[in-house]
């Protein structure tokens, strides 16, 4: 009965860990504005999600940039569609520049995903980033 209640145990605490990994916010550019800065920092598995609503046609400009980091400075950014489940219209540790300007195929709200790879991940690093995005 010990093992079973430290298996429930464990899986409880590795749920919660993994429901705290992400974090998301909702991107508004000022009146005027057509683009922003987002500043930021993740640490290991962490992921930031940043999403706005957009429309069709528009063009989607991104450029990612490290601020500051203890590892290696391994952090990327995927761009994901209205209702994905993790799938990206562009995926950014494909991309040695960082930056990125996609044509919307769609209305709606897409994700902006910075996240981290390789060492940095796995070491539980740190890295601080800025991203410029504006949409046209």
């Amino acid at each position: 009965m010990k093992a079973v209640s430290w298996i429930l145990s464990l899986a409880v605490l590795t749920a919660a860990g993994a429901a705290q990994a992400q974090m998301s916010a909702d991107v508004k550019f000022a009146p005027g504005n057509y683009g922003t800065m987002l500043s930021g920092t993740i640490t290991g598995n962490e992921y930031f999600d940043y999403k706005l609503g957009a429309k069709s046609d528009q063009e989607m400009f991104v450029e990612l940039s490290v601020s500051g980091t203890n590892g290696d400075g391994t952090v990327y950014l995927n761009i994901l569609p209205p209702g994905s489940e993790g799938e990206a219209i562009y995926i950014g540790s494909m991309d040695e520049d960082r930056s990125a300007t996609i044509q919307l195929p769609e209305n709606g709200e897409y994700t902006i995903r910075v996240y981290l790879m390789g060492n940095d991940r796995d070491a539980g690093k740190t890295v601080g980033y800025n991203v410029d995005l504006s949409i046209q």
